[in-house]
Formats: structure tokens, C-alpha cells, sequence
């Protein structure tokens, strides 16, 4: 399992599928783990040989940063719809 951890393209194609199952689920949910799999395409680059639990861990910080980040970006677009405090009828 370490051993295949370790490999660079592991994580591309983790963070392919990722993305494909966010397109079909709505949500923003996976995305941020999508983010997250690719940013570890860098760290297995700039450190190779970390373990299984390591490499994991990183990945959920990594994923949790992804998805906060993704949540304050989000949150501030507007859907829209407007409140209606008083009705066309009332007059």
C-alpha cells in the first residue's frame, strides 16, 4: 500500500476520479478532495519515500484547506432571489 502511495500518477488518477464523481454529485463535496489529491502530486515530488499514514494525513489536511477555501469562495455568490417585504397586492 506505501509503495503505491508513492507513485505521482496514484494521485493524478485519484484526483481524476474525484473530479468525474463531482460533476455527477452536486455539492462541491468532492472537489475538495479532488484539490487535495493533486496537491499531493507536489509533496510527492518534493518529498518521496514518506509513509502510508503520513502521506494520508496530509491528504485530509490538504483536502480540509481545499474545502474550506472552496466553501469562503462559494459563499459569497449570490443565488439571486430577492426577499419580497411587501406584495404587489397589499395596495
Amino acid at each position: 500500500m506505501s509503495e503505491l502511495l508513492n507513485l505521482w500518477w496514484v494521485w493524478t488518477a485519484a484526483a481524476l476520479a474525484l473530479a468525474v464523481i463531482e460533476v455527477l454529485v452536486p455539492g462541491f463535496i468532492f472537489l475538495g478532495f479532488a484539490i487535495g489529491a493533486l496537491a499531493m502530486v507536489g509533496i510527492i515530488f518534493a518529498t518521496p519515500g514518506l509513509s502510508a499514514p503520513a502521506l494520508l494525513a496530509i491528504f485530509g489536511g490538504l483536502s480540509l484547506v481545499a474545502w474550506i477555501g472552496l466553501r469562503m469562495a462559494f459563499r459569497k455568490q449570490s443565488s439571486g432571489a430577492k426577499i419580497v417585504h411587501q406584495d404587489i397586492n397589499d395596495n
